[in-house]
């Protein structure tokens, strides 16, 4: 089980997430129950463009690596300062903060299993002047679990009810399922692509970071033969747990699976129906009873998948989590809050029936202020 959403107390915690889209920071306050403040920040675009790069094999990494850690905890600190003068606090007022770090390598299940999220955590508390409570992964990978996806633990506390089955997809740069079961039991996995792939090849066609409202995905026609191509991808077959990332799901794997001739609004229209098929049949086959499913992350904003979504799941309710009061871009960051809270508290973090670690660990790194 996971642990469950404390009583509200004085305890103030910050999280602050950066995911696989990459467009930037988002820092919430959080007091164990509600998020009293956010504040989003886009990374500087040399940053950005870095983190991208590392996503792949190349030149110098180490060094390059670790400028990259120092520009986040740099990016970090600046947002945390932004969200203290927003909400009226100090930096005495919060007890941690909870901080994911830029994913740039995920790969729990070859080689030796290893995550690398890239952030100096010791650079972050010295700048910040609060305790950080950081690589929140390994602990789980090192218990022979995925590492991912953490946030299932939290949406069981947050989202979970007694009478119904209730579902959570998290819509960020890859898709993931949180899995509420009414007996108590909780199930999550990552699905697939999300907006990687749909932003990445509206950058590079369009020059624009992300499709607004999938506006320009709707103008195209799903190509079927592309489609079956990229649901041929063995990933989309493995049973949880699984989890995935920018290792699998770039342009390159894209590009490999493209034919002459193709236009490229269709390739978004189909893009947009990977993400949207790949969800809703996971969905299906592993909580069929599903009545309900609550959207988070950004591509919860893109109404032609949300509208793909509803069409493929006619007997499922699809709300926001804004209608429960956590708007869809503070989840993740509350999440990552929520665990600062669980390490502070020496409560567990992680739920093995998603990730497959050995047991339930304490998650995260502690950086003293």
């Amino acid at each position: 089980m996971a642990s469950p959403l404390p009583s509200k107390s004085d305890a103030l915690y910050i999280g602050l997430m950066s995911g696989t889209s990459l467009d930037g920071v988002d820092a919430v306050l959080f007091d164990g129950q509600a998020v009293l403040g956010h504040v989003h920040a886009p990374f500087p675009p040399a940053l950005r463009d870095e983190l991208l790069a590392l996503n792949a094999p190349g030149a110098n990494e180490l060094h390059r690596a670790a400028l990259a850690a120092n520009g986040i905890a740099r990016s970090y600190a600046d947002v945390t300062a932004q969200l203290l003068e927003a909400t009226g606090h100090r930096r005495e007022d919060i007890t941690a903060l909870g901080a994911h770090g830029q994913t740039v390598r995920h790969r729990p299940d070859g080689f030796d299993g290893y995550t690398t999220q890239l952030l100096n955590g010791a650079l972050l508390a010295e700048q910040a002047g609060i305790d950080v409570v950081c690589d929140l992964r390994s602990r789980d990978v090192a218990a022979g679990g995925q590492g991912a996806p953490l946030v299932p633990a939290f949406h069981r506390a947050f989202f979970g009810v007694a009478d119904r089955d209730v579902a959570a997809l998290n819509l960020g740069g890859i898709a993931n399922l949180s899995l509420l079961f009414t007996d108590g039991s909780t199930g999550g996995f990552d699905t697939g692509p999300a907006n990687c792939l749909m932003d990445g090849w509206i950058a590079r066609h369009r020059g624009l970071a992300f499709d607004a409202d999938g506006a320009w995905a709707a103008t195209g026609q799903v190509l079927p033969e592309l489609l079956t191509v990229l649901l041929a991808e063995s990933f989309f077959a493995l049973a949880p747990p699984k989890s995935t990332g920018r290792d699998l799901f770039h342009l390159d794997w894209l590009d490999a699976r493209l034919s002459p001739g193709q236009a490229p609004e269709d390739v978004q229209a189909t893009l947009l129906e990977l993400t949207a098929r790949s969800a809703a049949e996971a969905l299906k086959a592993q909580m069929p009873g599903a009545t309900s499913l609550i959207a988070c992350g950004g591509g919860a904003r893109n109404g032609r998948l949300m509208q793909r979504l509803a069409e493929l799941l006619p007997g499922v309710a699809i709300t926001s989590s804004a209608e429960l009061g956590l708007p869809v871009d503070q989840v993740e960051a509350a999440a990552f809050a929520w665990l600062a809270q669980c390490f502070k508290e020496k409560r567990p973090g992680n739920l093995p029936a998603v990730t497959g670690a050995a047991g339930l660990r304490i998650l995260g790194a502690l950086y003293p202020s």
